[in-house]
């Protein structure tokens, strides 16, 4: 009888320490997956640390948001910051190169916990990924908003800054919806063009600036363009020919360097003719939110104020 008591004593303390052994285990893990987060991106899965202290970032849009959340940059490329991000031109902040040249040398003695790159660097994932985990993100240029949204909240997760995003989140919801009603009631469309010195493109709906027609509420006058990264080659002669309400001009000269600014190139006898000359419709949109820090929700909410004020 002793005997078999003893057995039962032994196998209950054995199922016992199992259970108890169990909880602790997933207790354990539970603790570590509370810390590190799963990204899948374009180019795989990336484990982030919540909370890195030393980021490098090669994305002026991505840098912006983080900015919003109170969330700085240990490293960039420095050869084109925006003056919106001018504060990263001193010194305690490392040079790494460039948007499309990184400096993998300067990158690696930074020792970052995280790097954050974008298109422009994608074919060098793999060399990112060597020296840290690499985040990709991008803008879908079908659905920017929902994008530029997306990447917030996930920065938000990554920073535990959830409450300030959502708030920033209402803010350009509500923007967007206010600029939306105003473009549809004024009835009129409009036609995107890049100016680059001497020439120009012009871009549709479903561009790298479609945005002012895919949520803004603006229509475009010409439904057939070309939906490339670079635009489709124009003349005045086919703004002559669409006559839009609207000429919404970003100058790239004005961020990337050129002989003739876009004020000066649009400034010509066939414009004369456009309705947008003639009604002071043609919009010279700020470059730096439009070409260089877009993406950004900063860069964002004045690309709204700037098209709700030219309305």
């Amino acid at each position: 009888m002793k005997k078999k008591m003893t057995i039962t004593i032994a196998i209950l303390l054995i199922i016992a320490a199992g259970v108890f052994g169990v909880k602790y285990l997933n207790k354990d893990t539970d603790k570590s997956s509370d810390n590190v987060i799963t990204i899948a991106h374009k180019y795989g899965e990336t484990k982030v640390n919540k909370n890195p202290s030393n980021i490098a970032v090669f994305d002026y849009g991505a840098l912006d948001s983080l900015e919003v959340l109170g969330i700085e940059a240990s490293g960039l490329p420095k050869q084109s910051i925006p003056s919106s991000l001018s504060k990263y031109k001193d010194d305690k902040y490392k040079d790494l190169g460039g948007l499309k040249e990184p400096d993998f040398e300067k990158l690696s003695a930074l020792k970052p916990d995280l790097i954050i790159i974008s298109g422009r660097q994608a074919n060098l994932y793999d060399e990112f990924s060597k020296i840290a985990p690499t985040l990709y993100v991008e803008i879908d240029n079908n659905d920017q908003i929902t994008s530029i949204i997306k990447n917030l909240r996930m920065y938000a997760d990554i920073f535990d800054k959830k409450d300030v995003a959502e708030k920033e989140i209402e803010d350009i919801e509500k923007s967007i919806e206010e600029l939306k009603l105003k473009a549809i009631a004024t009835e009129k469309n409009g036609l995107i063009a890049l100016a680059n010195s001497n020439s120009f493109s012009v871009y549709g709906k479903g561009s790298r600036f479609g945005i002012i027609h895919q949520s803004f509420g603006i229509p475009a006058v010409d439904s057939n363009i070309e939906d490339s990264t670079h635009g489709q080659k124009a003349s005045f002669e086919y703004i002559v020919e669409k006559d839009p309400d609207y000429l919404f001009v970003i100058d790239r000269a004005a961020v990337a360097g050129g002989d003739v600014s876009a004020d000066k190139l649009f400034e010509n006898e066939l414009m004369k003719k456009t309705k947008a000359y003639q009604n002071n419709n043609i919009v010279y949109l700020n470059a730096e939110n439009w070409y260089t820090v877009m993406g950004g929700v900063t860069s964002l909410k004045s690309m709204i104020t700037e098209i709700n004020n030219c309305l």
